[in-house]
């Protein structure tokens, strides 16, 4: 069972291998992106976000995270939103460019908030982006990457059976593309525990 599970792993990721290739480069140039848009921010908008990351920094030191239930759900609110319409974008022809755009958005915003703390806070930046962002995000940066993948590949699945060749049996690879998607819900889930319960308490610990 075992083997016949790692084979099927090995072989969808070297037929995919290029798509994954792609869509690293592509969310590495929204990380850079990102980070060179800090630089270019007036000073004005600098200050009030610094304003803001000091009101958070104050009373995440103070009393943590109080509404930890509210905080949970906005954050798997929002990763299972970005799964359902990457999800809903696989199943169309023309919704392929739009994965694209939200992967490479993903890295400017990771990107931006991290060049962000280090432009603000130098060292301590660096700190807080390990231990504040970098955590979650080893499970929701891959988990993106898989579904991101898995949408592109059904997408152009779509195109070969409709537009060039309708010998291609569509339910099955329906099927495994929910699937796929289903279990990356359940990583970013445990994503959105980590940044809820995890993250402040590590997050603390520096600003102690």
């Amino acid at each position: 069972m075992r083997s016949r599970v790692g084979q099927t792993i090995q072989t969808y990721a070297k037929d995919h291998q290029s798509l994954y290739w792609f869509t690293i480069v592509l969310f590495t140039m929204g990380v850079i992106f990102g980070a060179v848009l800090v630089n270019s921010l007036p000073l004005s908008q600098k200050q009030e976000l610094y304003g803001f990351l000091q009101y958070f920094f104050n009373s995440l030191s103070q009393q943590g995270i109080p509404e930890t239930t509210t905080h949970f759900q906005d954050a798997f609110g929002y990763y299972a939103k970005t799964v359902g319409i990457m999800w809903v974008l696989g199943l169309s022809i023309i919704g392929l460019p739009m994965i694209l755009l939200i992967l490479f958005l993903k890295g400017v915003v990771v990107g931006f908030t991290v060049g962000f703390l280090v432009n603000q806070l130098q060292w301590h930046g660096v700190t807080f982006a390990l231990l504040g962002v970098l955590p979650q995000n080893l499970l929701v940066i891959p988990a993106l990457f898989i579904v991101g993948v898995s949408g592109i590949s059904f997408s152009l699945r779509l195109i070969k059976t409709r537009l060039i060749s309708k010998r291609d049996v569509i339910m099955p690879h329906f099927v495994g593309y929910t699937v796929l998607v289903v279990c990356m819900l359940a990583v970013l889930t445990l994503a959105a525990l980590f940044e809820t319960f995890v993250s402040p308490r590590l997050m603390q610990l520096v600003l102690n």
